[in-house]
C-alpha cells in the first residue's frame, strides 16, 4: 500500500488540506492530527480519547479510500522545497535520510532538518514523535550521537 508518493508530511487541521481521506479522519471526533508517510499513515489523538472509540472508524475510512480503487493517498503538490544547502546541511539530510528516518518511520513519525547554524541542528519530529515521551531521549542519545560521530561540526542536535 502506497501512502505517498511525495514525502511524509502532517496535517493537524482539516482546512489545511482538500485530501477528502485526510479530512474525513480529522472530522473524527478526538483526533488532533494525521500523519502520512510513504507507507503509512499515523493519526494522533486527544489523550482522553480512548482507541477503541476511533479505531474501527479510521480503518473504515482507509478501507474504503482504497477498496474505491485509488492506490495513493498523496502523489503530487505536497513536496517540501529544498533551498540552496550548505554541504554540511546536505550531509546532515543525507544521514536523517538513510540512517534516522527508517528508525523513526517504524515508529510512526518522521524527523525533518530544519536548519544548522553554530554546530547546533535543528531538527523537527513529527507523528507519533512529536508527542512521544521518550522522544527527547531518541532525539539526544540516538541522532545527536550518530550526527555527531559522522559529522564533528555537529555538537547539539535540538528540536524545534
Amino acid at each position: 500500500m502506497t501512502v505517498s508518493n511525495q514525502g511524509s508530511f502532517e496535517v493537524t487541521k482539516k482546512e489545511e488540506t482538500n485530501n477528502e481521506l485526510v479530512r474525513n479522519i480529522l472530522s473524527i471526533n478526538g483526533v488532533e492530527g494525521v500523519f502520512l508517510g510513504k507507507d503509512f499513515i499515523t493519526v494522533n489523538k486527544q489523550e482522553i480519547t480512548p482507541w477503541e472509540e476511533i479505531k474501527h472508524i479510521v480503518i473504515s475510512l482507509m478501507n474504503d479510500f482504497y477498496s474505491s480503487g485509488k492506490e495513493c493517498v498523496i502523489e503530487s503538490g505536497l513536496v517540501e522545497q529544498k533551498e540552496d544547502l550548505k554541504e554540511i546541511e546536505m550531509k546532515i539530510i543525507k544521514i536523517l535520510d538513510q540512517k534516522i528516518r527508517p528508525a523513526v518511520a517504524k515508529d510512526g513519525g518522521d524527523i525533518k532538518f530544519k536548519e544548522f547554524k553554530d554546530g547546533i541542528v535543528k531538527v523537527q519530529l513529527q507523528g507519533s514523535c512529536a508527542g512521544c515521551p521518550s522522544s527527547t531521549m531518541t532525539l539526544k542519545q540516538g541522532v545527536q550521537n550518530l550526527l555527531c560521530h559522522y559529522l564533528p561540526e555537529v555538537k547539539e542536535v535540538q528540536a524545534i
